[in-house]
């Protein structure tokens, strides 16, 4: 076979590739029922949820396409502060998973609600240390509860989901109180929008917007609020 003939082969094979992830990865998105149970509402115009579910830069572009989310921030949680670097994180060894900090007004969008998100297309609840092909513990599916009633109700929608056979193998997803969130490096920030034809973002995490998109309409936002606009990616 001739070098060009060659070149234009393994670029169709890649091709074909790229489309058969499309694939699987749009059928690994379904909407889920919403929690039976979830966060009172109050007075408060603001709230934080912390969650984990693979690589951050998709999670982030997800809620950062949803209605009454105001700041959607990649960073670490699970260890130490020390250690919450990419490099040291990468080696699975640090106790922190890649993560994103959601700031939202629960007057529009409720913590159940960013849960039903969460577990409908933001991430695979059922793979276990791991997320396509991200590998380790550092991409564990993780809920991080900042109060109280968001561990009450995130227990109860996963036990919910489990006894309604949501999905076909069990949620693998914890919860883990009490940790710090340690935002991520500037360069990880907005990175789903920043970079939209990289190949891991059109592969792995545009589907994921899309499908926010088609299973949440009334809570797609076409514009995402960005961490560049927002200046909202330090503290803890």
């Amino acid at each position: 076979m001739s070098p060009p003939r060659l070149a234009i082969a393994t670029v169709m094979a890649a091709v074909a590739l790229a489309a058969g992830i499309l694939a699987a990865s749009a059928e690994s998105t379904h909407l889920v029922a919403p929690p039976a149970v979830d966060e009172t509402q109050g007075q408060a115009m603001s709230q934080t949820a912390v969650l984990a579910g693979g690589c951050f830069w998709g999670v982030q572009g997800v809620f950062q396409h949803v209605q009454g989310v105001t700041s959607a921030v990649s960073g670490y949680a699970g260890g130490a502060k020390e250690t919450a670097e990419y490099e040291k994180v990468g080696s699975g060894r640090t106790g922190h998973a890649e993560t994103v900090r959601i700031t939202y007004d629960p007057r529009v969008v409720t913590f159940g609600r960013l849960l039903q998100i969460y577990f409908s297309v933001a991430h695979d609840p059922t793979e276990l240390n791991r997320q396509g092909p991200d590998v380790g513990p550092q991409y564990r599916s993780t809920i991080f509860p900042t109060s109280d009633e968001q561990a009450r109700v995130a227990k109860a929608y996963i036990d919910q989901l489990n006894g309604a056979s949501a999905f076909s193998s069990r949620i693998v997803t914890t919860i883990e109180p009490g940790r710090t969130f340690y935002p991520a490096e500037g360069y990880h920030q907005d990175f789903l929008t920043q970079h939209p034809n990289h190949p891991y973002i059109v592969i792995h995490d545009l589907p994921k917007v899309a499908a926010l998109k088609t299973l949440f309409p009334n809570s797609y936002r076409a514009e995402p609020v960005l961490v560049a606009k927002t200046g909202l990616a330090g503290g803890s």
